[in-house]
């Protein structure tokens, strides 16, 4: 799990007369907003957290409305007339051009539009974002903490962690918490990992991520299953990774069933 330093890219990025652009599902608007670090548009998957419970897909696009697209020449999508829609040069909209442009443009032509129920759901998620996502990083501080201490845990990797290289980017970016989604190794390798994901009995192996209940998989003999060491190397996954989402649960019932699991692996 690493952290972006969205200012440092917001500066390249300007330098060079090209937009940011953020995906920031996993860290919640709650958590950091990256418009006010330079970021020029924003999108969020909010089937995740800002949904909460995995029950409807969607997305967000946010557009800082900063962005000038006729600075560089290089957006004649936005500042050339677009003959299906009377010539209109959505530059010329002002501040917003991009979510203008995905709204009449790219939803017109694709079709994707967001059912009522869908809409209601992520409005009423919306409500709770605060108080789940605080319950989150509060449940994941914990068990990093349990796991660091854990003799059948290899290494941690989670931002907040004083050896962990994104501490000082967590520091200034996500100073209410780097998130709940995180990744550990387990001693013993791939086979270790699949007695574990097995062992588990209130986490759920599912390879979504950011729910409200728990959830965990081990990408080596499940996702990336399909590839070879190597090519599961490349892709960033070794065969004692485990991935966890950690949900808004009692976080000593989520402790004690990480726990009864590593001691089966």
């Amino acid at each position: 799990i690493n952290v972006l330093d969205i200012e440092a890219v917001a500066n390249i990025a300007h330098e060079n007369k090209i937009p940011l652009i953020i995906d920031n599902t996993f860290g919640t608007p709650y958590l950091v907003r990256p418009i006010e670090f330079g970021a020029d548009v924003v999108v969020h998957s909010a089937t995740k957290f800002i949904g909460g419970h995995g029950t409807t897909i969607g997305g967000i696009i946010v557009d800082g409305g900063k962005f000038d697209w006729r600075a560089s020449g290089k957006f004649p999508d936005f500042t050339t007339p677009d003959e299906s829609y009377n010539g209109l040069v959505y530059a010329d909209l002002g501040a917003p051009a991009f979510a203008l442009k995905a709204r009449v443009q790219l939803l017109r032509n694709t079709g994707a539009t967001l059912a009522p129920q869908s809409a209601f759901l992520f409005l009423q998620g919306l409500e709770s974002l605060s108080l789940r996502v605080e319950r989150h990083v509060s449940n994941t501080r914990k068990i990093v903490e349990f796991l660091k201490n854990h003799p059948k845990v290899e290494w941690v990797n989670y931002p907040e962690l004083p050896d962990s290289p994104y501490n000082a980017l967590a520091k200034k970016y996500l100073p209410k918490g780097a998130g709940s989604i995180f990744t550990f190794g387990i001693k013993g390798g791939l086979e270790a990992g699949k007695r574990f994901i097995n062992s588990v009995k209130l986490f759920s192996l599912l390879a979504n991520v950011a729910d409200a209940k728990s959830l965990v998989i081990h990408p080596s003999s499940t996702t990336h299953a399909e590839l070879n060491e190597e090519e599961q190397r490349t892709a960033g996954v070794t065969p004692d990774l485990i991935r966890l989402s950690i949900g808004v649960e009692g976080v000593d019932d989520l402790i004690y069933d990480l726990d009864q699991a590593l001691a089966q692996a």
